[in-house]
């Protein structure tokens, strides 16, 4: 039997798809060049774009106008955690800054002598991993929940009842377990008319992190769904009557279509939370903070407020309150870090 060029030994020719890699890669390769070009030729210079999106620019100018005021102004007062800072040396605050003698580190060497800082600290980092654990998730599940119900009408009362405690205030978050789980609260009220010895979680010391947790999640974790459920408006229905057709049940479709679809707001939520460990709260810890004692309320952010406005001792308030936004800022980079190791964005790219 001859063979042809280009034939196999069995007299058939490979198929033409053979090539169409090379030819795919070289038409990739034309596209990609002839863009790159195109796109320097047209660049709008910049007055051009200054005039073309200046009603842009004015809509978004009060904004950035309150941003620099309130977040990014009030920054240089950090200064006074190197000086002994005494309001009452000048006629305002501003100009005290100017006159109160510097002192260099002397206010971060008495925070790190501080014992009740260290205890601060401590309830704080073991309230961000308690939170972190039992609440973090809990808004995921809520929203593959909610994703689930078929029917529109169910699917809004359900998400407007859930996101109604997010505009309570603490106040009266705190009011709702004192008369829920208070000494004189309806459960301890019910056990003692039937016999039982009451009881007052609000008073506990010894669980107050988890109550402050079950506040949490009541208050928050309704309003934290709106993020994921718009994640998952956006994947699209041909991917789950897809994996229907092959086979995969409620469960497969969750684990491989649904839960994807959410590895990038997941990843970008969990790195801000990281940064965020450090404030566990403030309000919430503060209305409780006489009932089960500053040993278990006691947390960085409520440790600033006494410190700096009950003793007045600002410049030490202000030397805890930067060392706090130091390592949050480290939080953030080092959990944007490890979410580029993951393969995932974060709260930037590369």
């Amino acid at each position: 039997m001859s063979l042809t060029a280009g034939s196999r030994p069995d007299g058939t020719r490979p198929p033409a798809a053979v090539e169409e890699p090379t030819v795919a890669v070289a038409t990739a390769v034309t596209h990609e060049r002839v863009p790159h070009k195109a796109a320097k030729a047209s660049k709008v210079p910049f007055r051009v774009r200054l005039r073309r999106d200046r009603a842009l620019i004015l809509m978004t100018l009060p904004v950035i106008l309150l941003l620099l005021l309130f977040n990014y102004v009030p920054l240089l007062g950090n200064v006074v955690a190197f000086q002994d800072y005494d309001p009452y040396i000048s006629s305002n605050g501003v100009t005290a800054i100017f006159h109160s003698p510097w002192v260099g580190v002397e206010q971060f060497s008495r925070m790190v002598d501080d014992p009740l800082f260290w205890a601060a600290a401590k309830n704080t980092i073991l309230l961000f991993a308690l939170q972190l654990v039992l609440f973090f998730p809990i808004p995921i599940a809520l929203a593959l929940l909610i994703n689930s119900v078929i029917r529109p009408r169910v699917r809004a009362v359900a998400q407007a009842i859930m996101y109604l405690p997010h505009f309570f205030s603490w106040v009266l978050v705190v009011t709702v377990f004192q008369q829920i789980f208070g000494g004189a609260g309806i459960i301890a009220q019910t056990l003692e008319d039937h016999g039982w010895s009451g009881f007052d979680l609000m008073t506990n010391a010894s669980l107050f992190k988890y109550l402050v947790t079950a506040q949490a999640v009541w208050k928050d974790a309704g309003w934290g769904i709106i993020v994921f459920l718009a994640a998952l408006a956006a994947v699209s229905t041909d991917l789950y009557e897809a994996a229907a057709m092959d086979g995969a049940g409620r469960w497969r479709r969750m684990w491989h279509v649904t839960l994807p679809a959410l590895r990038p707001v997941i990843a970008l939520l969990l790195v801000l939370r990281v940064g965020d460990a450090l404030s566990v709260g403030f309000e919430q810890f503060l209305l409780q903070r006489d009932a089960v004692g500053v040993g278990a309320s006691e947390v960085l952010d409520t440790y600033v407020w006494n410190m700096g406005i009950q003793n007045g001792d600002f410049s030490y308030a202000a030397a805890v309150g930067l060392v706090k936004g130091a390592i949050g800022v480290c939080l953030v980079l080092g959990a944007n870090k490890f979410a580029h190791l993951l393969g995932e964005q974060g709260v930037y790219q590369k």
